[in-house]
This record gives structure tokens, C-alpha cells and sequence, in this order.
């Protein structure tokens, strides 16, 4: 029996649950073979209970850590786990984010048998089928134009690997993957990613007993939802509501209450499910809401379930909770609602919050390719300020935590280069805190390819507030080869050839308070200091 204080033996299994999930991340950049996750990091790691509730990650990406416990429920409800089996899922009706990320999930079982927990690994692929390549087609508007859907799937049952079905699941029609080499190779590493955590737990198990991991791992969550309960206590009874309009007009709305100590989020309000791709599935929204309340915090604590637990989520169907039916001809699409829709929905949060002013509220999404080749990238733009600090310029934030290629890279695998990539200087919104600047990135293209993009606060800035100023706008637009110039909306789809040029602009930060005064913000003595950037 440990003669430690309690806090102090919280502390070290925290950290004992965060080195399993930084370990299996590593296991997965080292073996993958895409550039998407190998030099992007577009990936995830995950620590979960037996009852499948995310207990610990790695410093990841908030889009995949929220909705992994999610997925590892419906998993379970839908395909039972045993001892040698692991499981593969994109589709979004089990805890999928979008068609490429695709999620693979194993059980953790002691010598004896005991379920343990679970480890799962979510990552991007930049290239899973689809109407257009890199599978994120602007256009789309039904959940089988956009790639391959894998409901949850066996791929090792009972130790036996299934690699010919799943390669026959990644070949079929109607838009079969256009890499599926390159899917299997990077399945593959996150199978060993998740052998990785296996092993892990369950020797941590073996030297501290099952019965004293399953308490830590409980003791953990207790502590997350007593901390955002603590939090909730200081700002005292509140009622607040907020709206946000995407670019094409669809509304995002939702209600704060704050009583006791408790915390109800009510998105009625919002818009009907989107004739586009924005529709942001359950799993997206929590993992909005679970970032939202790490920011709340202001402490160093994993991004955990248990800080859900003094929350209710009012989530009618709509754009922010689709409907999914067993054929995927039938279902909505998604892929922009997990990209673009995530981010303006924590904007929208840390709005109703008072917690900083607007970030880009973007993703900035390009892909490129053919037949041959995919393509993805997001890029950085500005954050916004708030109370005491300034927003950062020309970083990845809030949903979004991953790397650009470095230049190098991507010109000596794709036919592309890198003409300029800057600070986009004076984007960001101005106020006695100003926002960040964005960037501007130039793509010349050096053969034929199709180009798509997904982006927001392209109509408007990212919002400033207490009298703080917008940032810019972001802008895209197309340099032809024979001189003509192309403006391009927010969601676009384009044919380019050798020649032609993409310069992309992305949103600055918007500002907070006003250059002319000297006022404080009303909730600053419970606010992180400098969280607009996430990357």
C-alpha cells in the first residue's frame, strides 16, 4: 500500500496515463508512411477507461481527443470487444469526426482477463476516396461523396489480422480510395501505435494491481469535473446567449447558463442540418465544449471526461447534431463541419464566455492531387486577444494542433512550390490587446491537379471584443498561368494547371478592448493568459 499522499499518487498516474498516450504518438510518427502524419502530425493518441470515457492524451489535436470516448461507446454498443481483437471506424454516426479520420481502437485486458481500458489512435488520411482526391470534396453534400465509409470493422479479430478485407472494404464503389497502400501502411502503424499502449497499460497494471489503475483512472475524472465545478463556482449564476453566422449564413447559437456550480449549453437555435458539407456531428461539438472547459480551468490537466460531468449538453438535430441512417447515399455530409464548423464553434464558445476574442476561426484546408497523389495541409492564421495578452500571429489554434510540411518535403513529393509564406502583416484586429496576424502562402503548381478548399471569415473577420477591432477577412484566389486573376469563395473546387498560382491570405485575430481605454474585463481573474494558441 503506497504511504504517498493522495494528491502526489494522482499526480504521478496522471502522468503515467499521459507517458502511454505520448508513447503509442510516437510509436505512430515513426511508423506511418503518409506525409499527413508522418510530418503534418495529423494524428491523435488516447488513454480510456473500460467503460470507454477518455481518461488522459497526448498533446494532440482537440478535434480527435473530445470525440474518442464518444466513438469507443458506440463502438462497443455496436461490436462487442474481445481480448486480440482491434476495431477500424470513420463513419461519423459511431464517433466519427470526418470520412478521413479514421480511428482504430483496442481493449486493454489484464493476465486474468480483466478489461483494463482501451487505447485508441484517430488519423487523418489525406487520401480515402471520394468525388475529388484528398477527400474532402467542397461540393459534396451526401456522406458517400466524400470517401469511403468503414462502419466499425474487425480488422484483428481474436489476433488474426484481416488485411485483404480491409483492402477490399478501401477498393469498393461507388469512391474507392485512390492510395489504399498507403491507407494499409498507415493503418498498420496505428495498429502498432496501439500495441504500444497495450503493452503499456497492462504492465502498469501488473506492477500497481488492476484494481488500483481502475481507481486512479476514476479518482482522475472525479478531479477534472470538481475542478470545472470550482471554476463554474466563481463566476456565479450566469445566463448569456450568442450567435455566430457562417460565411454562407447558417447560424450557430447557443445559451450559457451557470447555476451552482453547474453548466448547461443549449445550441437550440442553431441551423437545420446544412445543405453543404458544415454539418458538425455529436462527437465534434464535444470535443468543442471538452476544449472549451480545459480553457476554463487554467490548470494543467489532461483533456479528460470527467470535465463533462457538471455539464449538460442541449443538442437538437440539426447542422450541430446530423442524422445518420445505415446507408451513406442517404446521410449528410461532414467533412467541413469537422474542420471549419469545430472552429467557428469554439469562437463561438469563448464569445458567450467573455474568454478571449475571435481566432481565425478557420482551418485554412487545401488539397491538392490526381489519380495518383494526395495532397492535404492546413494552414496557420492569427489568434485572438484577450484579456492582458495579445493574440498570436500565424499559428495553428484551438481544434487544430498540427505542423505544415516543411517546404522541402513538399516539393520534392509533390508537383508544387512554395513561392512565398509570410507573416500577413497588419491582419490582425487592432485594440489595447490586438489580435494576431495571419499568413499569406503562395502555391506554384507544376502540373494538372484538382484543387479544393474549405475555409471561413472569408464574408467577415474573426470578431473582436469589449471594443476591440475584427481581424481581416481571410482571401484566396487563383493566379492563371495566362495572366487572369480568379477570386475564390470560402468553399471552392478548381482544375489548375502548370503555371497557375494559389495565394491563400488567412484571417487575423481579432482585438480586444479598446486602444482608447484602460479597462479591464469583467471575468479576467479566471481567465488562461495567452491560451489563443493551441499550437
Amino acid at each position: 500500500m503506497s504511504h504517498r499522499p493522495a494528491a502526489v499518487e494522482l499526480e504521478l498516474f496522471t502522468h503515467r496515463f499521459e507517458a502511454i498516450a505520448s508513447e503509442m504518438g510516437e510509436m505512430l510518427r515513426r511508423t506511418a508512411r503518409s506525409t499527413n502524419v508522418k510530418e503534418r502530425l495529423d494524428f491523435s493518441c488516447g488513454l480510456l477507461d473500460a467503460e470507454g470515457r477518455l481518461v488522459a492524451n497526448a498533446p494532440h489535436i482537440p478535434v480527435h481527443l473530445g470525440a474518442l470516448g464518444l466513438c469507443v461507446r458506440k463502438v462497443r454498443q455496436a461490436l462487442p470487444l474481445a481480448p486480440g481483437d482491434v476495431v477500424v471506424t470513420n463513419h461519423p454516426a459511431f464517433g466519427g469526426s470526418h470520412l478521413p479520420d479514421v480511428t482504430v481502437i483496442t481493449p486493454v485486458h489484464s493476465a486474468a482477463g480483466r478489461l483494463l481500458g482501451h487505447v485508441a489512435s484517430r488519423a487523418h488520411h489525406a487520401e480515402i476516396g471520394g468525388i475529388r482526391p484528398g477527400s474532402m470534396p467542397p461540393g459534396a453534400s451526401r456522406l458517400v461523396e466524400e470517401g469511403v465509409v468503414i462502419p466499425p470493422f474487425r480488422l484483428v479479430e481474436a489476433g488474426e489480422a484481416r488485411w485483404p478485407a480491409m483492402r477490399q472494404l478501401l477498393s469498393a464503389p461507388p469512391y474507392p480510395s485512390r492510395n489504399v497502400d498507403e491507407n494499409l501502411a498507415d493503418l498498420a502503424a496505428a495498429v502498432a501505435a496501439n500495441q504500444r499502449g497495450v503493452r503499456a497499460l497492462a504492465g502498469l497494471a501488473e506492477r500497481c494491481g488492476d484494481e488500483r489503475v481502475a481507481e486512479m483512472m476514476g479518482r482522475l475524472a472525479g478531479a477534472a469535473g470538481e475542478r470545472v465545478r470550482q471554476a463554474l463556482s466563481k463566476l456565479g449564476d450566469l445566463s448569456r446567449s450568442e450567435a455566430e453566422e457562417l460565411d454562407d449564413g447558417a447560424v450557430l447559437q447557443v445559451a450559457l447558463g451557470v447555476r451552482a456550480g453547474r453548466l448547461k449549453l443549449d445550441f437550440t437555435g442553431s441551423s437545420g442540418v446544412h445543405p453543404g458539407n458544415l454539418n458538425a456531428p455529436e462527437a465534434v461539438v464535444r470535443s468543442a465544449v471538452l476544449y472549451l472547459l480545459r480553457l476554463l480551468l487554467a490548470q494543467p490537466l489532461p483533456l479528460n471526461e470527467g470535465l463533462l460531468e457538471p455539464v449538460e449538453l442541449v443538442l437538437p438535430p440539426g447542422l450541430l447534431n446530423p442524422p445518420f441512417q445505415a446507408d451513406p447515399a442517404l446521410c449528410p455530409a461532414v467533412v467541413g463541419g469537422n474542420v471549419e464548423t469545430s472552429q467557428r464553434l469554439v469562437n463561438l464558445l469563448l464569445k458567450v464566455f467573455r474568454l478571449s476574442a475571435a481566432s481565425q476561426g478557420t482551418m485554412n484546408n487545401v488539397l491538392f492531387g490526381n489519380q495518383r497523389l494526395a495532397y492535404y495541409e492546413t494552414v496557420a492564421g492569427g489568434c485572438g486577444a484577450g484579456p492582458g495578452f495579445a493574440g498570436a500571429s500565424a499559428v495553428h489554434s484551438h481544434m487544430t494542433n498540427t505542423r505544415i510540411t516543411d517546404p522541402e518535403v513538399l516539393e520534392q513529393r509533390y508537383p508544387v512550390r512554395l513561392e512565398r509564406f509570410a507573416v500577413r502583416r497588419g491582419s490582425g484586429g487592432a485594440g489595447r490587446w490586438p489580435g494576431g496576424d495571419g499568413v499569406v502562402r503562395e502555391l506554384l503548381f507544376l502540373a494538372s491537379l484538382s484543387l479544393s478548399i474549405l475555409s471561413q471569415n472569408r464574408r467577415r473577420g474573426p470578431f473582436g471584443l469589449e471594443g476591440g477591432d475584427a481581424g481581416a477577412p481571410g482571401r484566396q484566389r487563383l493566379l492563371r498561368a495566362d495572366g487572369s486573376v480568379e477570386e475564390l469563395g470560402a468553399i471552392a473546387a478548381r482544375e489548375v494547371g502548370p503555371g497557375d498560382r494559389l495565394i491563400l491570405e488567412t484571417p487575423g485575430g481579432g482585438g480586444w478592448g479598446s486602444a482608447l481605454e484602460d479597462a479591464e474585463a469583467p471575468l479576467a481573474e479566471h481567465l488562461v493568459k495567452g491560451h489563443g494558441d493551441a499550437g
